[in-house]
């Protein structure tokens, strides 16, 4: 089953690994300890991560670690903006009616 970003970032424990290894690249094992669940059920989630691209891992002798895959991130990035441009676009409006309340109370 070939999985998307979205639905990667649709659970909260992925997200949270994500933030984890966005600061710093962390062994499932240092991962694991932020979590009250399984190693196997993060590894799970990391798999999930690794397959969408994600996260990359890199081999340090005998660990991997993984570290966030910040260019994959830009796809997010990409569609979340078509919304920002919405979101500013009603928030201006609101500030016009807003301002024009106010000049009408005075």
């Amino acid at each position: 089953m070939r999985r998307d970003i979205f639905q990667a970032i649709a659970d909260p424990t992925r997200r949270a690994i994500m933030t984890l290894i966005a600061l710093q690249s962390m062994t499932p094992n240092a991962i694991a300890e932020h979590f009250d669940t399984t190693r196997q059920a993060v590894s799970k989630h990391l798999r999930i991560l690794t397959e969408c691209e994600l996260v990359k891992q890199e081999y340090k002798g005998r660990e991997i670690y993984y570290q966030l895959e910040v260019n994959k991130m830009k796809e997010i990035d990409k569609w979340l903006e078509q919304f920002r441009k919405i979101w500013e676009t009603r928030f201006n409006q609101l500030d016009n009616v807003l301002s024009t309340i106010k000049k009408q109370r005075k």
